[in-house]
C-alpha cells in the first residue's frame, strides 16, 4: 500500500464509525455501562462495513472499550489483518439516566427528583459536557491519524460523540435536536486530513439496508417501535 500525497503534504482519512445494534430489548438507556452487547442485526452491520471497508487503505482500526464498538470494530480489523486497539477517549458520553428507561410518563422522566437534571440543554446539564466530548475526539482523531499517516484509519464511537465532534469540525453549534443527528447505527462519518488539518468531512451508511427504518438518520419516530437507547 503507497501513502497518499498532496505536495509535500499526507493525505491521511480518518472514518469515526458508530457501532452497530445492540441487544436490548428492556429498552435501558445503557450509556457506559458494561454487558451490552451486539444483536445478531449488529453483528451483521460489523461484517457489512468490514466488507465495505476491505479494499480500503485500512492500516489503523481502534475502538471505544465498551463491548458494542470492541464487537462492532473486530471484524475490520481482522479484514485487514491489524490488532484492535482501544482508545478510552472515543467512549460513550456519561449520563446521569444510565442505567434506567427514558421517557415521559413511561420512565426517568415520570419522576419529579430526576427533572433537575434537565435545566440546561446548552451544556448538557443531564450528562458530560459538550466542550469535554470535543476535546477528547479530537485528541482520539489526532491520534488515528497520526497512526495511519498517509493511509486511512477506522475508530469505532458512540452516536453523540461523532455528532458533536462533527458539528464541531463543521462549525455548528453543540447544542442540538437528538433526532436530527446524521448518525445511523453502522454510520461512518469520514474526516479527510491534508498534513495535520481537516480539509472534508464525508458521510456514508455502507449498512443502510440493514437498519430498522424508525432509526434511520433522520427518521420520524413511530410509535410502538424500540428507540435507540444508546449510541
Amino acid at each position: 500500500m503507497s501513502d497518499q500525497h498532496y505536495g509535500d503534504e499526507d493525505i491521511t482519512v480518518v472514518h469515526l464509525m458508530r457501532h452497530g445494534e445492540v441487544h436490548n430489548p428492556d429498552g435501558v438507556l445503557y450509556g457506559r455501562r458494561a454487558g451490552y452487547h451486539l444483536s445478531e442485526l449488529g453483528r451483521q452491520m460489523a461484517d457489512r462495513v468490514a466488507e465495505h471497508l476491505a479494499e480500503r487503505d485500512v492500516t489503523y482500526v481502534v475502538a471505544s472499550p465498551l463491548e458494542r464498538a470492541q464487537e462492532t470494530a473486530t471484524p475490520i480489523a481482522k479484514t485487514h489483518g491489524l490488532d484492535l486497539a482501544s482508545d478510552e477517549r472515543l467512549i460513550e458520553a456519561a449520563n446521569v439516566f444510565e442505567g434506567k428507561t427514558f421517557g415521559v410518563g413511561d420512565g426517568a422522566l415520570k419522576k419529579p427528583g430526576n427533572w433537575k437534571h434537565l435545566t440546561n440543554p446548552f451544556k448538557p446539564s443531564w450528562g458530560e459536557p459538550y466542550v469535554e466530548q470535543v476535546v477528547r475526539m479530537m485528541g482520539a482523531l489526532d491520534a488515528a491519524k497520526d497512526a495511519a499517516r498517509g493511509h486511512e484509519a477506522v475508530c469505532v464511537s458512540h452516536q453523540l460523540p461523532i455528532w458533536i465532534v462533527r458539528s464541531f469540525v463543521e462549525k455548528r453549534r453543540l447544542w442540538h435536536d437528538p433526532r436530527r443527528r446524521q448518525c445511523t447505527l453502522a454510520s461512518l462519518t469520514s474526516f479527510t486530513y491534508r498534513g495535520d488539518k481537516i480539509v472534508s468531512v464525508g458521510y456514508s451508511e455502507p449498512a443502510r439496508d440493514l437498519v430498522p427504518a424508525h432509526l434511520l438518520a433522520g427518521a420520524k419516530p413511530v410509535k410502538g417501535k424500540s428507540k435507540a437507547f444508546g449510541a
